[in-house]
């Protein structure tokens, strides 16, 4: 199946949109994020994507696992976390308060032991690794550092160490509204044998189309962050080409 992750950004307890991974390039659509989780539950989402932006950029983030706090209380529908989890102990209390997937980004690339631990501690299941890059290279700590490491050899390693989700962003597109590169996706899932969730410039309901015309490849999900914050894409609509997709693979 392809799942629609609407994103909730939060910095500083709200819920932000930025432009290409940019702390000053900041937009704010709310100051409740358990609100914004509820409307998208209510619209029909299966999962939402939820990301700790100050503890991606190093800061105290204690007003964010409030928001999170509040967003798990607010809906039943399961929730993926990321955002400054460098270590085991952030990991598990995550997931104490009722995430269900835990997203790793900068200790996957500078820590893989702690990456090996986390999946025989958690299980594959339960940990996503976010493989976010500029022009191939993987970027970490917020995106503000380049790590010199391409992308999708990083990926193949994950892989062959036992992770099977990643999220992939295209930082330049990130936020821009340009459209989602499917194609650049697909070739990522199918070189690294990854489950990808690809995010990083969705701007139209096509770009759902083109991403699930490679789902078979390996592209099992998208985040959604911008356009459904402008409405540039109703979620209502999206999902509903998400279930007509499959329905007609179904009949055929």
């Amino acid at each position: 199946m392809f799942t629609i992750f609407p994103a909730i950004d939060l910095r500083k307890g709200r819920v932000v949109r930025l432009k290409q991974g940019r702390a000053e390039n900041e937009s704010v659509y709310s100051d409740d994020p358990a609100h914004i989780a509820q409307r998208w539950a209510a619209q029909g989402a299966e999962w939402l994507h939820v990301v700790n932006l100050d503890g991606a950029f190093g800061e105290s983030g204690g007003l964010n696992v409030d928001a999170l706090t509040k967003i798990l209380a607010a809906v039943k529908i399961p929730v993926q976390f990321g955002g400054g989890l460098r270590d085991l102990d952030s990991m598990r209390r995550a997931l104490a308060l009722g995430v269900a997937r835990v997203i790793i980004g900068t200790a996957a690339v500078e820590q893989p032991a702690m990456t090996a631990q986390a999946l025989h501690e958690f299980g594959a299941a339960r940990v996503a690794v976010a493989i976010d890059a500029r022009a191939g290279i993987v970027a970490t700590h917020g995106w503000a550092q380049g790590a010199g490491v391409d992308a999708i050899e990083f990926g193949k390693r994950l892989r062959e160490g036992g992770v099977t989700r990643a999220i992939v962003t295209d930082i330049t597109r990130d936020g821009m509204m340009q459209g989602i590169d499917a194609g650049a996706m697909a070739a990522f899932a199918r070189a690294t044998g990854l489950r990808v969730s690809a995010s990083g410039g969705v701007a139209s309901l096509d770009d759902i189309r083109n991403l699930l015309r490679v789902s078979a490849i390996g592209i099992e999900g998208v985040i959604v962050g911008q356009a459904l914050y402008t409405e540039t894409i109703r979620l209502t609509q999206a999902l509903e080409i998400v279930r007509g997709y499959f329905d007609a693979a179904y009949c055929e």
